[in-house]
C-alpha cells in the first residue's frame, strides 16, 4: 500500500480528511510515524535530541571541510545568501540555469539531482533560499515568495548571471513564479517540477501552526521538533518519493538533517503558514508570464495536487507545456530528472522530443511501489 500524504501547504479536499499535512523532506504521518514518535519514552527523545546535535556538529564540520564551492554573498541590507555557482566548460550549449529548491530543503537537493547531468554545459547557480541551508532569513518580507524572489534576483546580479532558465521544485515554484512576474528581464524560461503555486482549501499541519506562532513557536521548534523529526526522518523522506524509490544516499547527500535545525524549521513553518494567503492574490499575476514554460508533475503525487497546481498553472501561462507522468510521485526533480533536463534544453531553444522522454520515464517507473 502507498502511504497517503497531503502537502501541508497544498491540501486538496480529496486528501484533507484522509491524511495529515507533510513537508518535502520532513513529513510526519499522523497514522504511523508521528504517533510512534510521540509514544517513545522521554529518555529516548532526550537521547535522540543529543544524537541530533552531534549529527549536526558533524554535518557542520563536513560542510566546512568540503564546501569551498559555497559562497555567502550580501544581497542587500546585510542579508547573506548562500549559493554554489558552477562555471561552464568552453563548450557551452545552454543558457545559465538557476535552481530553486522546495520547502524544508537546501541547495544540495537540486545539486544531488542535476549536477552530474548538467555540469559543464552551462553556468549552474544553486541557491539556499532565505532561511534555509546556510542563508540568512533576512527581514519579514522573506517569509513571502516576493521577498525571496527579490533576494534571488539580487544574488543573480552579484553572481554575474544576467538571466537564466529557472528550474524550481514544489514550494520553490512559488518563488520562480514571483521571479518571473517581478523580474521578467532575469528569466529566459521556466521549468516547474511538481509546483505549489495556488491557494488551496483547508489548513496546514498542526505542528507547522505550533512552530509558526510567536514565543511558543520558538520553543516548539527548539525542543520538540528536532528529536521527533530525527526519529521520523527516514520514513518521512521516503514518503516524498512514494510510490517511487528513494536513493539510499539521498538523506546524506541532500543534507536533509539541516531541515531540523530550530531556526530553519520555524522559518519553514512561517513560509508554509503564509503561502496560501499570498497565492490568493499573487496567482492572478501568472498570466503576465511570457517566457517558454514546461510544467512536469506526477499523477501519483499525493503531496501537491496536480489538479490544484500544475494543471491550473498550465492554463494560466500562455503556451506552457504540461506533462503529467504516470506513476510519478512528488520527487519529479529526481525521479523524472531526465525529462526535466530535456525541458531545460527545450526552453533553452533546442529541439527535444519531450513526449518521448516522458514515455521512457513512465516505462521505467511503471512497476514502482512502496514495499
Amino acid at each position: 500500500m502507498r502511504p497517503k500524504a497531503a502537502f501541508n501547504i497544498c491540501l486538496n479536499s480529496r486528501f484533507r480528511n484522509e491524511t495529515v499535512g507533510v513537508s518535502q523532506t520532513y513529513l510526519l504521518q499522523r497514522s504511523t510515524i508521528f504517533r510512534e514518535a510521540m509514544n517513545v519514552r522521554p529518555i529516548a527523545l532526550i537521547a535522540g535530541f543529543w544524537l541530533f546535535l552531534l549529527g549536526a556538529l558533524l554535518s557542520a564540520a563536513r560542510s566546512m571541510a568540503g564546501d569551498e564551492e559555497a559562497v555567502r554573498i550580501d544581497v542587500g541590507g546585510g542579508v547573506m545568501l548562500n549559493s554554489v555557482l558552477l562555471r561552464p566548460h568552453k563548450t557551452v550549449d545552454l543558457p545559465p540555469v538557476l535552481f530553486i529548491h522546495g520547502a524544508s530543503a537546501s541547495l544540495y537537493d537540486p545539486m544531488y539531482s542535476f549536477r552530474d547531468k548538467l555540469e559543464g554545459r552551462a553556468a549552474l547557480l544553486f541557491v539556499d533560499r532565505p532561511g534555509h541551508g546556510d542563508s540568512d532569513v533576512g527581514g519579514p518580507e522573506n517569509i513571502l515568495p516576493d521577498g525571496q524572489a527579490d533576494a534571488i534576483a539580487s544574488l543573480m546580479e552579484r553572481r554575474g548571471i544576467r538571466k537564466a532558465i529557472v528550474v524550481s521544485h514544489s514550494f520553490g515554484g512559488a518563488i520562480a513564479a514571483a521571479l518571473a512576474v517581478r523580474h521578467p528581464d532575469r528569466v529566459v524560461g521556466l521549468v516547474f517540477l511538481s509546483p505549489a503555486v495556488y491557494p488551496w482549501k483547508g489548513g496546514i499541519a498542526w505542528y507547522y501552526d505550533a512552530a509558526a506562532v510567536p514565543v511558543t513557536g520558538a520553543l516548539f521548534s527548539s525542543l520538540i521538533a528536532p528529536p521527533i523529526g530525527l526519529l521520523a526522518i527516514r520514513s518521512a523522506t521516503s514518503a516524498t518519493f512514494s510510490p517511487n524509490r528513494m536513493p539510499q544516499d539521498y538523506i546524506r547527500e541532500a543534507r536533509t538533517l539541516q531541515v531540523l535545525r530550530p531556526g530553519t524549521f520555524r522559518h519553514n513553518a512561517q513560509e508554509v503558514a503564509a503561502l496560501n494567503g499570498w497565492a490568493r492574490t499573487a496567482s492572478r499575476g501568472y498570466r503576465k508570464i511570457r517566457v517558454p514554460t514546461v510544467i512536469i508533475t506526477g499523477d501519483a503525487d499525493s503531496i501537491v495536487s496536480p489538479v490544484v497546481h500544475a494543471r491550473h498553472l498550465a492554463r494560466d501561462i500562455r503556451g506552457a507545456r504540461l506533462f503529467v507522468v504516470r506513476n510519478l510521485g512528488h520527487k519529479s526533480d529526481y525521479v523524472a530528472r531526465d525529462l526535466a533536463i530535456a525541458a531545460i534544453e527545450s526552453v533553452g531553444g533546442r529541439r527535444v522530443d519531450l513526449n518521448a522522454e516522458a514515455r521512457t520515464i513512465e516505462l521505467r517507473i511503471a512497476a514502482d511501489d512502496e514495499r
